[in-house]
């Protein structure tokens, strides 16, 4: 059975990711890609299904592990009654190959150690065919083929095979290091050449800590920060610029449930909020490289933009079911794809054109291609904003006039028109600033309800909904607007459990699903964003730590929180979450006096993010 969700910790290379629980199995790993089938598949499924063990034999032996510094190599010291060792766990960035390592180092005494790996390509289901190479070491290499994939293994191990698993018993004593190298390639070509895992380790901490160098914010959270810039570069697909929402499919929003979904792609949305962030702590080279994805993606008629596409910007996403995996805790369907795809989202618009503005305000250099892209994008957009739509929850129990939907659609117009008014870039400025009054009104007029001073989830529901706490964030009413201190207050009232907002009530609203789900963790993150711009510092500051508190051990956040079994749930790690950590942080700094907090203040300058009027840069 796999561990918790926050039990995991995150390996990745800019092209895959690696899920390594608490005990030292790492139970999820899709390789080539983040989209790949999965060769290691236990998280939802159990061992049978692929993972990697590396672990004391002894079954008492304790543990605790770390990133070491601002990296992506997790290190784990194990205790026995006979010795102590550290298993160091990393993906080099790639070059010609893909590889995992896996170090074990003896600190004292002697400690016998113990791995099992079960190699399961397709989810869970191929039994590849394993063979030993003669590459002149000691033991050879294991080398595992199934179709187009082969995985080589090498160690000074002796293994051996037990029922369809690959076993090796040895022991290290202090001072000595023993060494796994997988390293994943196309079964048709010859096999990969063997790694230097010292070597390999540390190029990865120079890549790693070179790139964390960069980063502006010095504030208080800094170590909360940078972890989650470095989940949300982890969570970039360096061939191509693309991001993913989170590296894993299926992971419940409710422990048995059906709310089961594949974030392993990339969304629109989900996309330029990470852009945003990246943006605020000065990382501009990822904005630049997503803008190019984005042109290549969005090409061709703007009639067919989609709200996600593929790593390489592939737009056939076709959703399945996996049967033969039981699904993590028994929460089934697992899931493959995602039909999202297909929805109308009005909201993205507003997304990418501010993505894009911030990018330019910030200093990446102009491009002709992007605004054509723009100005071709609201030219659709004029032409649709009025119907109804699946919203940016993307709900199944039909389209509906989202609150928020209008609201980025405002945003959408607001940002282009800005542009025109800053840059030397030409449209038809005119038409659209009477189109953003239009919505505007509209949205005043049938969106708020004067008899509760809220605004509603859509058009002539009763109902709330969390995004609504973003009107004041990207600058459509200021924060001090009553009908905005009145949605705050609903919010606060109807959506709250155990200090966490819910999206919205899944007892009260069609989304064409089961009730029952954690708290989106992303909301509450909103929720402190309008304490810093209503004054509330104190509150803001107290949902912040609140939130902090919720990571695991090493600093990582799923998409949901269930307070009632105070878990995390949903895919993970989200980089939704990691997206509020970054953004919270920097509000709360810009938010706070020069003269009590100089770092802080000084990690303000020049950054994206809310400014007093409410108003995101």
């Amino acid at each position: 059975m796999a561990g918790r969700i926050e039990d995991y910790a995150l390996l990745g290379d800019c092209e895959t990711a690696a899920l390594v629980g608490a005990d030292g199995s790492i139970d999820w790993l899709c390789w080539p890609r983040f989209d790949s089938g999965a060769a290691f598949a236990a998280l939802l499924g159990g061992p049978e299904h692929g993972r990697w063990l590396v672990a004391p034999r002894d079954p008492d032996a304790r543990s605790w592990r770390r990133y070491r510094g601002d990296t992506l190599i997790l290190e784990t010291d194990w205790v026995t009654g006979d010795g102590a060792v550290t298993v160091i766990d990393f993906m080099p960035l790639r070059g010609r190959q893909s590889d995992l390592v896996r170090l074990v180092i003896g600190r004292r005494g002697r400690v016998a150690m113990r791995t099992e790996l079960v190699l399961r390509f397709d989810y869970g289901t191929t039994v590849p065919w394993v063979t030993q190479m003669n590459d002149g070491s000691p033991h050879g290499a294991l080398r595992a083929i199934a179709g187009p994939d082969m995985i080589v293994l090498r160690t000074d191990v002796p293994l051996h095979g037990e029922h369809l698993t690959t076993v090796g018993e040895f022991t290290v004593g202090a001072g000595e290091t023993v060494a796994f190298v997988m390293t994943h390639a196309p079964s048709h070509l010859v096999a990969p050449t063997p790694v230097d895992p010292l070597a390999a380790l540390a190029d990865t901490e120079t890549f790693w800590t070179t790139w964390a160098a960069r980063c502006r914010y010095e504030g208080e959270w800094r170590d909360a920060v940078m972890r989650s810039l470095l989940t949300l570069k982890a969570l970039t697909y360096q061939p191509t610029g693309g991001i993913v929402a989170a590296p894993t499919t299926s992971l419940p929003e409710q422990i048995g449930g059906t709310r089961n979904w594949d974030y392993r792609y990339c969304w629109l949305r989900d996309a330029t909020l990470t852009l945003l962030a990246l943006m605020d702590a000065g990382y501009y080279d990822e904005a630049g490289a997503w803008r190019d994805w984005l042109l290549r993606a969005a090409a061709g008629s703007p009639s067919q933009l989609q709200i996600l596409y593929g790593l390489a910007g592939e737009r056939l996403l076709r959703e399945w079911e996996v049967p033969w995996l039981p699904g993590y805790e028994g929460s089934r369907p697992v899931r493959v794809g995602n039909a999202a795809a297909d929805q109308l989202q009005l909201d993205v618009y507003g997304e990418v054109l501010d993505a894009l503005f911030q990018a330019r305000r910030g200093g990446l250099p102009g491009s002709p291609e992007a605004w054509q892209l723009a100005c071709s994008m609201l030219g659709h957009l004029e032409t649709v904003w009025d119907r109804p739509d699946e919203g940016l929850w993307e709900v199944r129990g039909g389209r509906q006039h989202f609150t928020h939907s209008k609201v980025m659609t405002w945003v959408a117009l607001d940002r282009v028109i800005r542009a025109v008014e800053h840059f030397e870039v030409e449209g038809p400025v005119d038409r659209w600033r009477a189109l953003r009054r239009r919505v505007h009104a509209d949205v005043c007029e049938r969106a708020f309800d004067a008899s509760r001073n809220t605004f509603v989830q859509a058009y002539g529901s009763q109902q709330l909904d969390a995004s609504l706490l973003l009107i004041p964030l990207v600058g459509f009413l200021p924060p001090d607007d009553p009908r905005v201190r009145g949605t705050v207050a609903a919010i606060e009232q109807r959506l709250m459990l155990d200090g966490l907002v819910m999206r919205y009530d899944t007892r009260e609203t069609d989304d064409g699903l089961p009730p029952g789900e954690g708290a989106f963790l992303a909301c509450s993150f909103w929720l402190a964003d309008n304490y810093v711009l209503q004054g509330r510092h104190d509150d803001a500051r107290a949902m912040f730590e609140r939130l902090l508190a919720l990571r695991n051990d090493v600093g990582l956040l799923a998409e949901e929180y269930d307070p009632r079994l105070r878990r995390q749930v949903g895919n993970f790690p989200q980089a939704f979450s990691h997206v509020g950590v970054v953004g919270t942080a920097f509000n709360l700094a810009r938010a706070m006096p020069a003269r009590l907090r100089p770092a802080a203040q000084r990690a303000a300058k020049n950054g994206n993010g809310v400014q007093e009027t409410g108003e995101r840069r």
